[in-house]
């Protein structure tokens, strides 16, 4: 029998030798630390506490009694670089590993698949490239797997099954593809599964319905095909389930019905096909429903009345028939309903009125008929409000006017008849407004008035009649506002002039006169956008300029062809009884003059040329340039101030254009070098604008038959006038 002194001597030895064991361990960890920390990028090395010989005093690290490393956690630490250089095998206790949030790139390493002891892995939300290493199933301790957000490509390892105590699966955001391995189905401790994000294609695998503690199913924005398996239902555990935007085929297995811990089911954007199956209606926690964007027909199950917590339902953009079941308004916890987009027929259940926590109602471009229920009235919260494209007809109810969180109104191209609710801004919030494309009648309602939030307007193709100066006030947000097509009459307030955000309007085909803004959207407005009014005046295109008595007697060179005795004297006076001395060029029939006015003002005056051979030729000539020129305001057209014509002489009057013709320079080596690349593009631009508008804009299209570089004239900033 051995002696104490023997034991006592052999504890000693073990002692000595695990210390040496230890001290050797805790030197290989802190220069493999070290050395990792020093192949990083430069801005990354700011780790200050990581001095000294032992790294478990340093931030991030961790170490178990006996001083080896079990805890490396450096999440959102800003590292930059890769894990090239960091030797796992020095790590044999690890059990925590997270560098989720920095910036790291590069592959992951295959030797990290030897800590078998790990628990929690995380590299989310960096630069990590490649495949996940083939034998990560080898990790079997493993309880944590986040890789989410990177670059990962290639196919889901097949043995990823053998993580039978893995309980948390992130892998969303990134590039693998591939199909799921039927292997998946051995993940037996898995709680969330979040694959979503990648281009996974194939179909699910049946041995998905093993999972039985599956809580969370992410396997959305893929490219996953066939039919969903009905072993789906057998996830008895499941709160939610999402295989939206992905390429899934075939009816919606009605074994979904089984999921009683249902909260939250996505389908959209598919190629689901089929009825909705009735059985949904016994999931009742069910607080989300997305079908949208598939092919699903049928009708509306009544069985969804019975989902009871029901909080969004988003049914729209399908081929579904029917009538919306007056069961609907049963789901008083409704905040979202949304079923545009489909066939359904027959009227709005005035049930639809219980839903009072509704936000938004949207049944748009559907083919509903029948009167809009007062009932939508009770909808006291509802911020949007989509009925447009429907058949529905009758007046839009007064109770409507109690909708005043309203920010936006959809109810255009239906047969409504009658009045705008005329509190439809009370409150102050709505910003899209429309009614167009109906049997509206009366006048604009009066909320609108002050109505600062307006941001969208359409009322055109209406019967609305009004003065418009009484109509609108201020609007500092408004985007684009389309009134014609009604009987509206009267001057444009002045109040218009303040909408310095307006980028597009049509006031055109009502009874509108006087002058217009003098606001962009009004000035650069197209012909279309303001023909067929009373009398609108202004500096737009298709419109004569505003002149008053007061007016001309300031400004003599009126287009109503104003010749009176004293321009007539002036112009003499001024050109010397046209001497060749103020002659700047021939342009068709007659000579070009320059002439500056007792005012200060130089204009150009085209004098007819008298000739006995062409005289009639030229008069008609001289007569359609006028009657051309009147009609026409754009930019880049030179502008008809007036002519005279007598006995005597016979002239037009225009403005005067700088640079006089592009001919003139380009014949100047000096003014051509000015003309970079810029400026000929411009100059081509006006010139394009001109044309077109001359083909096709204004109201009477004419071709102009002597486009040359005789005829484009450029002004100071080498704008070009035709």
């Amino acid at each position: 029998m051995a002696s104490p002194l023997f034991f006592l001597l052999l504890l000693q030895s073990f002692l000595v030798s695990t210390s040496a064991s230890s001290t050797t361990s805790l030197l290989n960890q802190t220069e493999t630390l070290l050395k990792w920390r020093a192949s990083l990028d430069s801005q990354s090395q700011s780790f200050s506490s990581w001095v000294g010989d032992n790294p478990c005093n340093w931030v991030g690290i961790a170490c178990d009694r006996l001083g080896s490393v079990t805890n490396i956690s450096l999440s959102n630490f800003g590292l930059k670089g890769t894990l090239d250089n960091l030797n796992f095998m020095a790590f044999p206790n690890l059990i925590h590993f997270d560098l989720g949030k920095n910036s790291l790139y590069g592959a992951i390493p295959s030797d990290i698949v030897n800590l078998s002891k790990l628990t929690f892995f995380s590299l989310s939300a960096n630069n990590f490239s490649g495949n996940i290493p083939k034998d990560i199933g080898r990790l079997s301790s493993l309880a944590v797997l986040a890789l989410a957000m990177n670059q990962l490509s290639g196919s889901l390892p097949v043995s990823v099954g053998n993580l039978s105590n893995c309980q948390h699966i992130w892998l969303y955001s990134n590039k693998l593809s591939g199909s799921i391995p039927s292997e998946i189905g051995r993940l037996s401790s898995v709680i969330d599964l979040h694959l979503g994000g990648n281009s996974l294609t194939g179909t699910i695998p049946a041995s998905i319905g093993n999972f039985s503690n599956l809580k969370y199913l992410y396997l959305s924005t893929n490219q996953l095909s066939g039919s969903i398996p009905s072993e789906i239902g057998r996830l008895s555990s499941l709160n939610v389930l999402t295989l939206h935007e992905n390429q899934l085929s075939g009816s919606i297995p009605s074994e979904i019905g089984r999921l009683s811990s249902l909260n939250f089911l996505d389908l959209h954007h598919n190629q689901l096909s089929g009825s909705i199956p009735p059985e949904l209606g016994m999931i009742r926690n069910l607080n989300t429903l997305d079908f949208s964007r598939n092919s699903l027909t049928g009708m509306i199950p009544k069985a969804m009345g019975n989902l009871s917590h029901l909080g969004f339902l988003y049914l729209y953009t399908n081929e579904l028939s029917g009538s919306i079941p007056r069961e609907i308004g049963m789901i008083q916890s409704l905040f979202h309903l949304e079923l545009l987009e489909n066939n359904l027929i027959g009227v709005i259940p005035t049930s639809i009125g219980n839903l009072t926590n509704l936000t938004i109602l949207n049944l748009g471009d559907n083919k509903l008929s029948g009167p809009i229920p007062a009932s939508i009235g009770n909808l006291t919260r509802l911020t949007l409000l989509q009925l447009r494209n429907n058949s529905l007809s009758g007046p839009i109810p007064v109770e409507m006017n109690n909708l005043t969180v309203l920010e936006s109104l959809q109810l255009n191209d239906n047969q409504l008849t009658g009045r705008v609710p005329d509190n439809v801004c009370l409150g102050g919030s709505l910003k899209y407004l429309a009614v167009r494309g109906n049997h509206l009648t009366g006048p604009i309602p009066r909320s609108l008035r002050n109505c600062t939030s307006l941001y969208r307007a359409r009322l055109e193709e209406n019967q609305l009649e009004e003065n418009i100066s009484e109509a609108f006030g201020i609007y500092p947000s408004l985007d684009f506002i389309d009134l014609s097509d009604n009987k509206l009459y009267g001057e444009l307030s002045p109040n218009w002039g303040l909408c310095q955000n307006l980028t597009s309007l049509m006031i055109s085909n009502n009874k509108l006169e006087g002058p217009i803004p003098p606001i962009k959207a009004f000035l650069l407005a197209p012909f279309d956008a303001l023909k067929n009014n009373k009398g609108l005046c202004g500096n737009a295109i298709g419109l004569l300029h505003c002149v008053s008595e007061e007016c001309q007697l300031q400004d003599i060179f009126a287009i109503w062809g104003y010749d009176g005795k004293i321009l007539y004297e002036n112009i003499l006076e001024a050109t010397e009884q046209f001497n060749s001395n103020y002659c700047i060029g021939l342009r068709g029939y007659g000579n070009i003059y320059k002439a500056a006015l007792t005012t200060g003002r130089g204009f150009a005056m085209k004098k007819l040329n008298p000739s006995d051979d062409n005289q009639s030729i030229n008069l008609r000539a001289f007569e359609s340039e006028i009657h051309a020129l009147a009609e026409r305001r754009h930019h880049n057209i030179v502008k008809l101030y007036g002519f005279c014509s007598n006995a005597e002489y016979s002239f037009l009057i225009y403005e005067f254009v700088e640079r006089w013709s592009l001919r003139t320079i380009l014949s100047n080596p000096e003014e051509a070098a000015e003309l970079d690349w810029d400026k000929r593009l411009n100059i081509a631009e006006g010139l394009v604008s001109a044309l077109s508008y001359m083909r096709h804009d204004c109201p009477s299209p004419i071709i102009h038959c002597e486009i040359s570089s005789n005829n484009v004239l450029l002004d100071l900033d080498y704008e070009a006038h035709v």
